[in-house]
């Protein structure tokens, strides 16, 4: 039976640059394909300009997960998580990682380039990665996150 490869999409800003590089070196040495949405240098930008993208062909089923990055992961992660249908963690951890697919079926991983070193980051990326989403009591909890009150 032949399996395609699968795809993951990646962003970042100017910050997250360089390692959104190592990070896709380290994907495509797994055997994943990665759709780059940029940012595509150091000079300065708006992550949200880049998230943005990520966020919207999740959100439409185009990928199954994706990858943002920027200095601290938190302006990444809160743009992704506007779309109803992504769960993005931010994870500066493997254990976080773990957990974030374990017990939120996170769907997008958000790093934070400055607070995070190489061999941690490609780490929490293959946690979130080799991590299945538990389901069970999880479960009832990941359908409550887009409910509105």
């Amino acid at each position: 039976m032949f399996m395609m490869k699968e795809t993951l999409p990646i962003a970042c800003d100017h910050a997250g640059f360089e390692l959104k590089q190592k990070v896709i070196t380290h994907l495509k040495e797994r055997g994943f394909e990665v759709q780059d949405y940029g940012t595509f240098s150091t000079e300065s930008c708006d992550y949200p300009d880049f998230a943005h993208r990520v966020g919207a062909v999740v959100e439409k089923g185009e990928y199954r997960r994706g990858i943002v990055i920027c200095g601290s992961g938190n302006g990444v992660q809160m743009t992704v998580n506007k779309y109803p249908h992504v769960r993005c963690a931010l994870c500066w951890s493997v254990e976080i990682a773990r957990l974030g697919r374990q017990h939120n079926d996170a769907n997008v991983l958000s790093l934070p380039a400055r607070f995070i070193s190489e061999a941690e980051a490609l780490a929490v990326v293959d946690a979130f990665i080799d991590t299945p989403f538990e389901g069970g009591r999880h479960q009832r909890r990941v359908a409550k996150i887009s409910q509105l009150l």
